[in-house]
């Protein structure tokens, strides 16, 4: 059960950064919208990086609630993230 809650902070974790990276990274011509698929890039991006942290970091005892999950959860969500905004603006 510990498990599935780790993973459940990871997602609501990826969402929070995902919609964090709305307001730092700044688009002069941005258009309305966008919150939705930032929360769900965000919280993609650090469940995968959750899954990769606990098994760089506690090979031997995985626990979704440890430091180096929720480390690579945070920066694999914002790398997600920021390449999403910083390439819509190559685009445009």
């Amino acid at each position: 059960m510990e498990n599935w809650i780790g993973v459940g902070i990871w997602i609501v974790l990826g969402a929070v950064v995902g919609l964090s990276m709305k307001f730092l990274v700044k688009r002069p011509e941005a258009q309305p919208g966008h919150d939705v698929l930032l929360a769900v890039l965000g919280a993609f991006g650090a469940v995968i990086g959750g899954m990769l942290g606990v098994g760089l970091f506690h090979f031997y005892d995985p626990v979704a609630l440890s430091l180096g999950g929720m480390i690579s959860a945070v920066l694999l969500a914002a790398l997600l993230t920021w390449i999403y905004r910083w390439g819509l603006r190559t685009l445009i």
